[in-house]
């Protein structure tokens, strides 16, 4: 089972060992969907079990078995995906997007250590704060392994790939509970160019180890839960010269009370994340035989941290919750920009702060078949201490030191919906919603480049802003649950890469662009309008079948405006207009289990002018599961199983990029 439809959540049961608030009345009136547990252990990757749910995407089509970092940005109802992505994504209320740039590092993230995945789509006003502007991820973190104290965990692929996990969890005495996971992988996997393919192109490869640990602590009258972990991982990228390695930790403490009839709820939370990140790409000859080293991003150190407090009230009508939260990032990015035979010539340094406090209130009234909710929240915006600083390295020279003026703002957003239950099952809901996203150090300071395509970074971009509204019907029963939801999204100032020029030509700021490449920059267009259906069902005909079907219909169009007009009617880049998901699990005997997930997407642009295409595809992935003791079970899977030629990426030069070919997997894992 891979993913379970619209819920209407009655208060959570709750764990006493559980230092965050329960799960909010207020939630049965907003697009909730629930990532079965099950799909993290039978799907290879956390972002891949997310992509069960339709119009949830990463940057590109690609997973992050071969993704770069700054590509793994994630986002929802296909709006538009961009590289920092437009969705905030949480592990018990902590951000894991990346403090630079806004990305999640999904290696990161040991599977054994989640519990649960919650996806709230829809912009996140009131207690999720900046960043939820497509909406939230919210992580679970375990605090127990389920049914035993440890696992153990081994798989390999035919690609000569591997990995290895382990998670652990006791008890001391009856008041404290401790938990900790880890999970390391390796392996030389599949070259990304096929048709077209020279000398200059190569494997992707993956390297990565993490690990987190969690305490929690019952004291009486709130629960203390304290958490830390850290990650480190290395690329390459799929042609010489081009590689990236991330590291990083983060800590988090939680203090929390359980609201009830005569006591408030309440929480507070402090937590960091710091991370470096090392990246290289090469230009590319036209008969891709040859690659030369064209920049070197060699430390990009940042830190984001934050704190967070939330007080709620539970009464006969309902709920009442107040909040407030901060969060600020401080980084900057160390690289040379230029070579010339194999040698630096130029060098820079850019990046900055930014800083978001808010406040918010939000209440839900529930009446017989009526649930009516509604918050507001205000939120200050900063970002101060830009700089850009390009030298030239022979003579230490400064070449570019643009004058960057600190800018902040206010915004205040809100949200609201009602629910009402028709009776047996069925109920009819809506909702409306704001929220925002500010650019991240990298959009505003850091250009880049991929093979022959240089985009430039835009100091003066300003926040995007999300205002969207939606109606669903549905119906949950044990066996049958489904929901149909209609939405309409407006994302205004929303931040694309836009098409200024194509080499051979030098351009501002950005020097000299090769014949093959093209100019881009980060720029706010008017608006992308979308307007979409989104609906799943859930079967169980008996107990040992599970069905299940998804799908995602948006339409999205760009409103390019004075800057941009040329721009307006298109799609926005990397946007599917569709997507569909299937899933099966069925008990073939007992403790035998056949599993398998299908995710479709029709055409995406991956650019602004809707020129290169990437065409159609889908993956089918099928696994088998075979308990053979109470302690020990097999696998063995193949993802991708009719080798779909899946393109991420189209150069300038049309030569496509591709996503992973067949792969068949075995392992085992351990429950003791």
């Amino acid at each position: 089972m891979v993913m379970v439809a619209d819920q209407p959540p009655a208060v959570e049961t709750v764990v006493v060992n559980a230092a965050r608030l329960p799960t909010s009345l207020a939630d049965a009136a907003f697009s909730i969907v629930q990532i079965d547990p099950n799909a993290l252990q039978t799907l290879p990757r956390i972002d891949r079990a997310l992509e069960t749910s339709p119009g949830l995407s990463l940057f590109r089509r690609g997973s992050s078995a071969g993704a770069n970092p700054t590509t793994q940005g994630v986002s929802l109802r296909s709006i538009g995906p961009t590289a920092a992505g437009r969705a905030l994504v949480t592990i018990d209320g902590v951000p894991q997007n990346d403090p630079f740039g806004n990305w999640v590092i999904w290696s990161s993230i040991p599977t054994d250590a989640i519990r649960q995945i919650s996806i709230v789509r829809g912009a996140g006003a009131g207690p999720y704060g900046a960043g939820a502007l497509t909406g939230v991820i919210a992580m679970d973190q375990r605090s127990q392994v389920d049914g035993g104290h440890v696992t153990l965990g081994a798989e390999g692929s035919d690609l000569g790939a591997w990995k290895g996990s382990a998670s652990a969890s006791g008890t001391v005495g009856d008041k404290l509970q401790l938990f900790a996971a880890g999970q390391t992988e390796q392996g030389d996997s599949w070259t990304p160019v096929r048709e077209g393919r020279g000398a200059a192109d190569t494997k992707l490869t993956l390297r990565d180890s993490s690990g987190t640990g969690k305490a929690v602590m019952d004291l009486g009258f709130a629960a203390l839960t304290a958490e830390g972990g850290g990650y480190k991982e290395s690329r390459a990228s799929g042609t010489r010269f081009a590689q990236s390695s991330s590291s990083g930790d983060d800590a988090a403490v939680t203090l929390a009370a359980q609201p009830d009839a005569t006591h408030l709820g309440w929480r507070l939370q402090g937590w960091m994340r710091q991370s470096n990140l090392y990246n290289t790409s090469a230009a590319i000859s036209n008969n891709r035989n040859t690659a030369t080293l064209s920049n070197a991003q060699y430390a990009t150190p940042a830190i984001g941290y934050g704190a967070n407090a939330a007080v709620r009230k539970l009464a006969d009508w309902g709920s009442l919750e107040a909040g407030m939260d901060f969060r600020a990032t401080a980084g900057h990015e160390s690289e040379y920009l230029t070579y010339v035979n194999g040698v630096p010539t130029k060098g820079r340094t850019a990046g900055g702060d930014t800083q978001q406090i808010g406040g918010y209130v939000e209440g839900a009234w529930r009446s017989g078949r009526w649930l009516v909710t509604g918050g507001m929240r205000v939120d200050q915006w900063q970002q101060t201490n830009g700089r850009r600083i390009e030298t030239a390295l022979a003579t230490g020279a400064i070449t570019l030191n643009p004058a960057i003026a600190n800018k902040s703002g206010v915004l205040p957003t809100a949200r609201g919906g009602v629910r009402y239950d028709l009776g047996e099952g069925y109920y009819l809901r809506a909702a409306g919603y704001e929220g925002f996203r500010a650019p991240s150090l990298n959009e505003l300071y850091r250009p880049f480049r991929v093979a022959n395509n240089l985009t430039e970074a835009n100091e003066n971009l300003k926040p995007e802003k999300l205002y969207g509204a939606e109606i669903a019907v549905g119906r949950d029963l044990a066996a049958f649950t489904w929901s149909a939801t209609g939405f309409v999204n407006q994302l205004r100032d929303p931040i694309a890469n836009v098409t200024l020029g194509q080499g051979p030509a030098t351009f501002p700021r950005a020097g000299f662009v090769p014949a093959g490449g093209l100019y881009i920059q980060r720029q706010n267009l008017d608006a992308i309008n979308a307007t979409g259906v989104e609906a799943e069902a859930q079967y169980k005909p008996t107990p040992s079948l599970t069905l299940q079907l998804a799908g995602d219909y948006t339409d999205a169009k760009v409103q390019g405006g004075a800057l941009s007009p040329q721009l307006t009617g298109k799609r926005p880049a990397e946007t599917p207009r569709l997507t569909a998901t299937a899933a099966a699990e069925w008990t073939v005997v007992k403790d035998v289990v056949f599993s398998a997930n299908v995710r479709y997407e029709d055409i995406r642009y991956a650019d602004d002018q809707n020129t290169l295409v990437l065409p159609p595809g889908a993956l089918v992935s099928l696994r088998l599961d075979w308990q053979t003791t109470p302690n020990w079970g097999l696998f063995l899977g193949v993802d991708n199983l009719a080798d779909t030629a899946l393109a991420t990426d189209q150069t300038a030069d049309r030569i496509h990029v591709y996503d992973e070919p067949r792969v068949f997997r075995f392992g085992f894992r351990f429950r003791g």
